[in-house]
C-alpha cells in the first residue's frame, strides 16, 4: 500500500508495512496457571485491558513486551507467540524438546 503525502509542492510515496497478525497462547497459559488478567498485567507492567487485547489478538505486543510475557510464563517466546495459527502446546513442546536433543 502506498500513501501520497503532499507537503507544499512535493509529493512523497511512503511504503506502509502491513502489520502481520501474531497468534498467541496468553489466554490458555493464564487460565492454566490460574492467573487473572489483572495479576498478569501488574507482573508485566501493562494495563489489564492490554492483556485482554493481546489475548483476543487485537493488538501485537512490542518485542520487549513479548519477552516479558514469555519470561513470566517461563517459556521461550516462540512457544507463546507465532505468525501462524497455534498448534496444541503439547505438540509444540515435543517438537521443541526434539530440537534441543532431550
Amino acid at each position: 500500500m502506498k500513501i501520497c503525502c503532499i507537503f507544499t509542492i512535493l509529493c512523497y510515496n511512503i511504503d506502509v508495512m502491513e502489520m502481520r497478525k501474531l497468534y498467541n497462547r496468553i489466554g490458555v497459559l493464564r487460565r492454566e496457571r490460574e492467573v487473572s488478567r489483572k495479576d498478569l498485567a501488574e507482573a508485566i507492567g501493562v494495563n489489564f485491558q492490554t492483556v485482554g487485547y493481546l489475548e483476543r489478538e487485537e493488538y501485537n505486543p512490542s518485542l520487549d513486551l513479548a519477552f516479558r510475557i514469555s519470561e513470566f510464563f517461563g517459556l521461550p517466546v516462540d512457544l507463546v507467540f507465532s505468525t501462524e495459527p497455534m498448534k496444541p502446546l503439547s505438540e509444540e513442546i515435543l517438537k521443541y524438546r526434539k530440537r534441543r536433543g532431550e
